[in-house]
């Protein structure tokens, strides 16, 4: 394999995974803003909401907030960040991990989600070559690392990232970059999809509370779309142990409550890692 190749992915795997970073920041609370002005809107055309004091021209318009705008910046001080505090990796390192106007400690998720798809990037590289494979799994790898510390911080799997997920599946299948045929990925998304809502409408009946988000039978439907209806069960099995074990440790270590959800984005998102890295030519099946 060109060594070559390796480092030039895993350069790009940082700038991705810097990237990452925003998206995992800023897509929850892109969402949040979206939803409070929906509710607004609704409240005020159903007579619900409070008057308008003042005339819409007259109102000042919001700051723009959105994956480009504001500028990265200190989340205690608010001190923008200069270009070199935003080189990937280097420029925590350089700063030692602390704001260099305020000294505020900077979280080591940035640095680690950085390192991470670099790796995942490099690794990709060196299973599939320079090809169209490698970019679609690993754009597919990248996608998973947002969606899982997004879920982890908020409970939410966004549709902005599941959804797109599910057809880049479908259409890689389609093109043969993911070396899955698109019979398998079709029917990997609709099981897919269908096995939680099952077990959702089933949990719901006998207690009648919603065990599962809607967000997890449609990042389960795009890890069927990506790798085929074969990888659900070894999916679930994988996903449903890893996470009983961290949940238990949880609950050991008074880190979770008795009655207090368990985000299960986190588990699904590593074994699809997971089970794309055992999957042929590796042989978890035939």
């Amino acid at each position: 394999m060109d060594e070559t190749l390796l480092l030039v992915a895993a350069l790009f795997g940082l700038i991705v995974g810097s990237f990452l970073n925003v998206v995992i920041h800023r897509l929850p609370r892109m969402l949040e803003q979206q939803w409070a002005q929906d509710v607004a809107l609704w409240l005020a055309e159903h007579d619900g909401g409070p008057a308008p004091t003042t005339s819409p021209a007259a109102a000042p318009t919001p700051a723009p907030y959105n994956l480009a705008r504001p500028r990265s910046h200190c989340p205690a001080c608010g001190q923008a960040l200069a270009w070199r505090d935003n080189i990937p990796l280097l420029g925590y390192l350089f700063l030692r991990g602390r704001c260099r106007a305020c000294q505020s400690p900077i979280g080591w998720r940035y640095p680690a989600v950085e390192l991470l798809t670099a790796v995942l990037f490099a690794a990709c590289a060196w299973r599939w070559g320079l090809s169209a494979s490698a970019l679609v799994w690993a754009a597919f790898a990248a996608t998973l690392l947002a969606l899982a510390c997004i879920d982890a911080d908020t409970q939410l799997l966004p549709d902005a990232l599941t959804l797109p997920l599910l057809w880049g599946g479908l259409i890689s299948a389609a093109a043969g970059w993911s070396q899955t045929a698109l019979s398998d990925a079709l029917w990997g998304a609709v099981a897919g999809y269908l096995a939680l809502w099952l077990v959702q409408q089933g949990f719901a009946l006998v207690t009648g509370k919603q065990g599962i988000g809607q967000g997890d039978f449609k990042l389960l439907a795009a890890l069927g779309a990506w790798l085929g209806w074969q990888a659900l069960l070894p999916l679930l099995l994988l996903a449903s142990l890893s996470g009983a074990v961290v949940g238990l440790g949880l609950r050991w270590s008074g880190r979770l409550g008795a009655g207090q959800p368990l985000a299960f984005g986190p588990y699904l998102a590593m074994a699809g890692a997971a089970v794309m890295w055992l999957a042929p030519p590796y042989g978890l099946w035939p």
